[in-house]
């Protein structure tokens, strides 16, 4: 399979501003915002970023530090650290490098991507209860500038040019095509904290 095989979705219109994408999930999201923590997590960034040798995006860290993990829509998870536990999360997430090898192998993808830490390589940053898995394909000067890069459980490869918090409310709002992808109800439910 060759890059081209590979469709791209466009934003409407690219939320880089983290609160911005915040807001949109919060808005496609009604109950979220109940959910909210009183005050923001603070968490070592700088350690779970050394362990993985990159910087993170902002409208991830910051749904992390004002959230507690989440479970959206009864169908999709946001893999954020627990407080403290930055570090050990980091590793768990650079172990997911041999699943992700492993996907791209089976859908004969590994000649076109890779996974992380090659260079632009694929970062697992959330997952579905039905198997798919959704990454960060890691290109750009900054991670702000990461597209988001979908694996669904039928093998349907397709990225966004989006962040994934704007993704994710995008996905649950209905601005882009699933492709793939089941509807996903506007329900959130703090599955840990």
């Amino acid at each position: 399979m060759n890059s081209d095989a590979i469709q791209e979705q466009a934003a409407p219109l690219r939320l880089t501003d983290p609160y911005e994408a915040l807001s949109a999930l919060e808005a496609a999201v009604p109950g979220m915002a109940a959910l909210r923590r009183a005050e923001p997590a603070r968490f070592n960034w700088a350690a779970a970023e050394a362990c993985l040798g990159t910087a993170l995006p902002a409208d991830f860290k910051l749904l992390a530090e004002l959230y507690p993990p989440l479970s959206l829509g009864d169908y999709m998870v946001v893999h954020t650290p627990p407080v403290g536990a930055e570090h050990e999360w980091a590793k768990a997430v650079l172990e997911e490098e041999e699943d992700t090898a492993d996907l791209l192998d089976v859908d004969d993808l590994s000649g076109v991507l890779s996974a992380y830490p090659a260079p632009g390589g694929l970062l697992v940053w959330g997952s579905s209860f039905e198997g798919d898995t959704f990454l960060w394909t890691t290109h750009g000067i900054s991670p702000q500038e990461w597209k988001v890069t979908v694996a669904t459980h039928n093998s349907d490869w397709w990225h966004y040019t989006a962040g994934a918090i704007q993704f994710t409310a995008d996905l649950i709002s209905g601005a882009l095509e699933p492709w793939g992808l089941p509807p996903v109800r506007p329900e959130v439910v703090a599955i840990r904290d």
